[in-house]
């Protein structure tokens, strides 16, 4: 089967509208920190945690579904991720411990796997053509914020007359509505004559003794770490921490009345602006060095979290910070991924991926799970949003040395 020269194929408008709706979800769990806490008279960090499992077991389970995608089919592999999804779901509603949440995390987070980027990036990068990967990429990650433009927003607005338990039953129905799509998730089995020939064990070792590939794993440490704190904290973060929303105002006239609403709309915020952002990277990618547009990133989000948090919390200043943040958000996704595609091959770009993803997810897990345990030690955020500011400006740096030229059998062997 030849590789499309179209930009615009069914399996890129099919990824994108079921990372679309897996994110919508993922990404509205911020919004239940208050209500649930209140129910039931929980510390902070108890549905922390449960947030903060859900990304520890998206890590690890990415690169299960990478390679189970890779070895029994894409749609087999994103079917039972939704599955998995819905039913985590459904349990998480009618969970009333800690520890029943905490347990249902880890399917949640599973679930977020076999219907994430791991998967359907890997699907759409074999699919698209040379000149279209970068952008294809850059698309599935731009669909992602889409869902989170909605996906908090709606949640926000569900939660003002339906329970949370009815919310994450309509969001379980959401995500079992996806698979009415994957019929027309049809890729190509991309690969070099080369590639085929060798197996999944011989490009693993290969990745792993290559120094490039551990720097690249460490660098997207505090992306998930950034990221999933913001998901999960930042809305409480606003509604407690940020000055009032001024009657007359703007925000009021737009029914923003509360900081409450404002920390719902500013992840919203994120999202809308982060598809122009990722679309962005997308284009330089095909045209630029992806590693120093990575440290760019990461250099351009330390100084953004830096200054938030110097300066006075207002609405104006998270209004501000949500712009600047979703125009850098998901830009590393398409670059990153690109990057493992670049030196490694599409054979086994899932798993490689996959692993790769899973520092993400291990910095998303701490980010989360620290949050909501030093709000619970010290009252506020501030330290744990430092310790972000810290571990941007690392990323940064560890992608200076990393070398973009493929790495052949021929150059593991030298």
């Amino acid at each position: 089967m030849a590789r499309s020269a179209s930009l615009f194929t069914p399996v890129l408008i099919t990824g994108c509208i079921i990372i679309m709706l897996s994110f919508a979800v993922r990404s509205s769990f911020g919004v239940f920190q208050i209500p649930i806490a209140d129910e039931f008279g929980w510390l902070r960090s108890e549905f922390s945690l449960a947030i903060a499992i859900q990304n520890l077991a998206w890590g690890i389970g990415q690169p299960i579904f990478g390679a189970m995608a890779e070895k029994i089919g894409d749609r087999r592999a994103i079917f039972l991720g939704a599955l998995v999804y819905a039913l985590g779901l459904v349990l998480s509603a009618w969970a009333t411990t800690p520890l029943e949440h905490q347990a249902y995390g880890w399917l949640v987070g599973f679930g977020i796997a076999g219907t994430g980027f791991g998967v359907i990036l890997a699907v759409v990068g074999r699919a698209a053509s040379d000149e279209n990967r970068s952008m294809s990429l850059a698309l599935v990650s731009a669909a992602g914020s889409a869902g989170q433009i909605f996906g908090a927003p709606a949640a926000e607005w569900m939660l003002g007359f339906l329970s949370w338990q009815s919310t994450f039953l309509v969001f379980a129905a959401v995500i079992l509505a996806s698979l009415l799509l994957l019929p027309a998730m049809r890729a190509p089995a991309m690969a070099s004559k080369a590639e085929l020939e060798e197996s999944m064990g011989t490009i693993l070792l290969r990745a792993f003794r290559d120094p490039s590939y551990a720097l690249i794993f460490m660098g997207f440490f505090s992306c998930g770490y950034q990221l999933a704190f913001v998901t999960a904290h930042f809305p409480a973060m606003v509604a407690e921490m940020c000055g009032p929303v001024l009657p007359g105002g703007i925000l009021h006239s737009m029914g923003i009345t509360t900081t409450s609403a404002l920390g719902a709309v500013s992840l919203s915020l994120i999202g809308l602006a982060n598809v122009g952002g990722t679309l962005l990277a997308g284009w330089l990618g095909n045209r630029y060095s992806k590693k120093y547009l990575l440290a760019a990133i990461y250099t351009a989000r330390t100084i953004a979290a830096a200054v938030f948090i110097l300066l006075p919390i207002t609405p104006g200043s998270v209004l501000i910070f949500s712009v600047v943040m979703g125009a850098l958000w998901l830009a590393t996704v398409p670059l990153t991924s690109g990057l493992v595609a670049q030196i490694y091959g599409l054979r086994y770009m899932g798993t490689l991926y996959g692993i790769v993803f899973l520092s993400h997810q291990i910095g998303g897990f701490v980010g989360v799970w620290l949050g909501g345990r030093m709000y619970d030690l010290s009252g506020d955020y501030t330290l744990v949003w430092w310790i972000g500011v810290a571990v941007g400006a690392f990323s940064a740096i560890v992608h200076l040395p990393v070398r973009e030229t493929p790495n052949t059998g021929l150059r593991a062997a030298a």
